[in-house]
């Protein structure tokens, strides 16, 4: 699997494994853009601290987005602004709006060469039925304050639309070449961003923390989880307030065509367009087709989005495929801030809800003010230790009853099968001699056996067959057929034993 911005990657040889025992203030576990965003902060602030990759820099969400920076998260300020209030909406739009702008003077100050570009955002349905769900989104929207929105019957992209709202002054760019382009600013004067280093365990001790990693270990003050899904459970209990959702994208080289604005459709299944510059050539992504993680589904993903790129330019290529796994709040709003009431020190970014270009900056802003012991006037709407039951019991339900079924109720399911009977290229869960055991068979008979559950808290796995990996429908934790960790929450690997 490869995205548009492997390449990009791929130049990056700058940073090592962490060597040595080292103490700081600060350390941040996660260098994807909001681990890097978190530390371009304190690097300004002069405050010393350590950053700890277990791949690659940027390697695995980054690199896999679709790099929109904006403020249109969907039909969201309609559903905000009736769960919280105007006052929590504003606040939350605005914070975004914000971000747009920090990014772009990041840039400019920086001299980053990372293909930023204002462009509009369009968010349309294609459904009569659902036109008054967009009038009500532009409506909220005007109720907020917001300048740069426009109600529209039409989008200038060859798909149907009954509906559509702009947003002005939204923004694209390359995300790897911006956040390396930090890593690199803060690395070539403090030589204090590690990759290829996998931490195993944070324990706290005399006031401080410390964290051990495969070889060595990092005690410090504070500790910033930006790994996505925190690897860390308890006391925060996230995997109990949000859940992750596969969303695929493809690359379509459409050739001297121009295509302008970044679109995503209300209904299901989602569409999602942006393009770019590539050797004079404009590269369309397309995306969407959004599953919970986990779910068993044999369709094939990218193939209702080959057909719209055939069906917008007949005459275009596929470059690359991919997919990216986001985690979704259960009100759809990110946690940032404080891990739990428990653990002032601690401090987490995570459930982005599909926003995490936008929301890395959030983020950055508000953990640093809070680092420095200072007040940010959005830490209160993004606050990591809400947990309002009462208006979100819907999607509290889903998560719980999910975690049940894959913890306890279809363990019991497998059912006893010889190996043998299972075809080439297909992976399945069956009982040998008593043992569940996770099978696959490659193209040509070989067999690999997993232990079929997750080593995150146990749940059984199913067999992903579009990406040939072992997915965890609890939490979204992905394994390979060898059984390593492609995803977190889970952190170890999982074994066949006899």
């Amino acid at each position: 699997m490869k995205s548009i911005w492997d390449n990009d990657i791929n130049q990056n040889n700058k940073f090592s494994i962490l060597n040595d025992n080292i103490s700081t203030d600060v350390c941040i576990i996660g260098g994807g853009i909001t681990g890097i965003s978190i530390a371009y902060e304190l690097f300004k602030n002069n405050i010393d601290f350590v950053l700890l990759e277990k791949d690659k820099i940027c390697s695995k969400t980054t690199n896999f987005s679709s790099a929109k920076i904006t403020s249109q998260h969907g039909i969201i300020y309609s559903e905000l602004t009736n769960k919280y209030g105007e006052e929590f909406t504003k606040y939350y739009l605005e914070a975004n709006n914000n971000a747009i702008f920090n990014i772009q003077k990041i840039i400019e100050r920086e001299n980053i060469q990372c293909d930023f570009k204002y462009e509009d955002a369009y968010i349309f349905t294609q459904n009569v039925s659902d036109v008054n769900i967009i009038k009500d989104e532009y409506k909220t929207l005007n109720k907020l304050g917001s300048k740069d929105v426009e109600l529209l019957e039409n989008i200038d992209v060859n798909i149907n639309c009954c509906q559509a709202i702009k947003f002005k002054n939204q923004a694209s760019f390359n995300p790897v070449k911006y956040t390396l382009s930090l890593a690199n600013i803060i690395h070539n004067k403090n030589k204090n961003i590690f990759e290829n280093t996998c931490v195993q365990n944070i324990k706290e001790k005399d006031g401080k923390y410390i964290i051990n990693t495969s070889n060595y270990l990092v005690t410090t003050k504070y500790v910033v989880l930006a790994t996505h899904f925190p690897i860390k459970d308890i006391p925060g209990f996230y995997f109990l307030k949000m859940y992750q959702n596969t969303s695929y994208i493809i690359a379509v080289d459409i050739g001297t065509n121009e295509f302008n604005g970044m679109y995503i459709n209300y209904e299901d299944p989602t569409i999602s367009l942006r393009s770019l510059k590539q050797n004079n050539k404009t590269i369309l992504l397309i995306g969407g087709n959004n599953n919970k993680t986990g779910d068993i589904d044999t369709i094939d993903k990218y193939s209702s989005l080959e057909k719209l790129a055939y069906k917008l330019y007949p005459n275009s290529k596929i470059l690359c495929r991919w997919n990216t796994q986001d985690c979704i709040s259960i009100d759809k709003v990110p946690y940032i801030g404080r891990f739990s009431k428990y653990t002032r020190n601690m401090f987490v970014a995570t459930g982005f809800n599909k926003w995490g270009m936008t929301t890395s900056n959030v983020a950055a802003n508000i953990i640093t003010d809070m680092i420095l012991n200072k007040q940010n006037k959005y830490e209160w709407v993004f606050k990591a230790t809400r947990y309002k039951l009462s208006k979100n019991i819907k999607e509290v339900y889903y998560i719980a009853n999910q975690t049940m079924q894959s913890m306890i109720v279809n363990k019991f399911k497998i059912k006893e099968e010889n190996i043998d009977t299972i075809p080439n290229n297909t992976g399945k869960i069956i009982k040998v001699n008593g043992k569940n055991i996770g099978i696959y068979k490659n193209e040509d008979g070989k067999i690999y056996k997993i232990n079929p559950y997750c080593s995150h808290l146990k749940c059984l796995l199913t067999f992903n067959s579009l990406d040939k990996t072992w997915d965890c429908p609890c939490h979204g934790s992905r394994f390979d057929i060898y059984g390593n960790v492609i995803n977190s929450p889970a952190s170890k690997k999982i074994e066949y034993t006899t």
